[in-house]
This record gives C-alpha cells, sequence and structure tokens, in this order.
C-alpha cells in the first residue's frame, strides 16, 4: 500500500473519530481560550500576545478579542512588562491557574482513557509515532519551545 492509499485511510479513520465525544474535548483543548490559558500556563511565567497570536496562527485582533474576554472573566492580567515598557504581557490570576489545572487534568484523563484503549504496547507506539511527527513536520519547528 502506497503513501496515497494510506493517507486516504488515515483521512477516513480522522473523520470517523471528529464526533466522537472525546476527540471533540481534545480538539476544542488545542484552540481559543482554552489554548491560551494552558499556553500561558505551560509557559510558566509572561508571555506576549504576539507570542500567542504566532503560535495559534492567527491575527493579533483575534488574540485580542480572546485576551479581553478572559480578563472580563478574571483569567489573565495584562501590564506593561517591566523590561520593554513597549510590551504588555499576560499572565494568569489565581483563577486561571486553577482553570488550567482543572483543564490539564480534565485532558489528562480523557487521552489516558483513549490511549488505554489501545492497550500499552501500541499507546507508545503511537506516542512515538506523534512526537516523530512533531519534530519533523515543517511549521512544527517554533512549537518545539513551547
Amino acid at each position: 500500500m502506497g503513501f496515497d492509499e494510506l493517507a486516504v485511510q488515515l483521512m477516513d479513520e480522522m473523520r470517523s473519530l471528529h464526533n466522537i465525544k472525546p476527540q471533540q474535548q481534545i480538539n476544542e483543548a488545542f484552540r481559543g481560550e482554552a489554548f491560551i490559558i494552558d499556553y500561558i500556563a505551560n509557559r510558566q511565567g509572561d508571555v506576549l500576545p504576539s507570542e500567542i497570536g504566532q503560535v495559534m496562527d492567527v491575527s493579533s485582533a483575534r488574540v485580542a478579542n480572546a485576551l479581553n474576554n478572559l480578563e472580563k472573566k478574571e483569567l489573565i492580567t495584562r501590564r506593561i512588562d517591566t523590561e520593554d515598557r513597549r510590551c504588555i504581557v499576560c499572565e494568569l490570576t489565581k483563577k486561571g491557574h486553577q482553570l488550567a489545572q482543572q483543564h490539564h487534568q480534565m485532558m489528562q484523563e480523557v487521552i489516558s482513557k483513549m490511549l488505554s484503549s489501545l492497550g500499552e504496547d501500541d499507546a507508545k507506539e503511537y506516542v512515538r509515532i506523534m512526537s516523530k511527527l512533531a519534530k519533523s513536520l515543517p511549521g512544527c519547528e517554533e512549537l518545539k519551545e513551547c
């Protein structure tokens, strides 16, 4: 079987997974406000809005809108960078950290359950292959630092 046939088969499998609730939870976790909260939490420090936009590959206006919503919900704060007063940095509030921890725990449980359905050997192989893809695909270089 060639790569084209494998690609078609993979697309079919991805389509069938699309409407499964655990997959939907994973998809939702890696976009929008949930992604921003998780990203800031994992950076463990101040984050520039432009950095968020670059990692998410969205416009600065879209990032600003999401940050405004997160700030209204008291999940983040924005302030002037002490080292470069031209920059605004984002950080999580206590409420934001709590939500990030809850979110992380929920995602870990969902993914762990999905991986357990594969069995230990296949789960390890799946994670190994995903890691290899993440390190080798164009455009993933920026994400390796995160």
